[in-house]
């Protein structure tokens, strides 16, 4: 039933067939597990992408996170300010200065770079992949008021 969802594109049935799932009391294996996130990532919900990604940053494996981000995008699948910030992390942590930029492009495209948390995830990100000044003047000096307006 939760593949027919997946291959119509039918996340609101989807979602109903998981939540009787549950309701029932039937235990999960790897199988329910896997195909319950294709359903959700081929319907166009970013949620359970955004578990994993932030997964695998949790468990020091940035670069697999990285890895579920472009075929998250390739199904179609549009970040949001979560997943920056999960790609974000991810990016930092194995120091991949390409990737961030990459990122950084796509924060700028969506509209999200005002984005406080964002912003300052970006920050970090550059900073720890040695390219703040790539960041540019600008966008340091808005993060910068931002942080400073938590300060006395």
């Amino acid at each position: 039933m939760i593949k027919a969802c997946s291959g119509l594109g039918r996340l609101e049935d989807g979602r109903l067939v998981h939540e009787q799932f549950i309701q029932s009391g039937c235990k999960s294996d790897v199988f329910v597990g896997s195909t319950l996130v294709d359903m959700y990532a081929k319907c166009g919900s970013c949620i359970q992408q955004n578990a994993m990604l932030f997964g695998h940053v949790k468990c020091r494996q940035g670069q697999k996170a990285l890895e579920l981000f472009q075929p998250m995008q390739q199904e179609g699948v549009q970040p949001n300010s979560v997943t920056f910030l999960g790609v974000l992390n991810a990016c930092a942590s194995v120091a991949a200065l390409e990737e961030g930029r990459c990122v950084h492009e796509q924060i700028i495209q969506s509209g999200l770079e005002s984005d406080v948390f964002v912003g300052s995830s970006l920050v970090d990100c550059m900073q720890n992949v040695g390219a703040l000044r790539m960041l540019g003047e600008c966008s340091i000096r808005c993060h910068l008021k931002v942080w400073s307006l938590g300060v006395p």
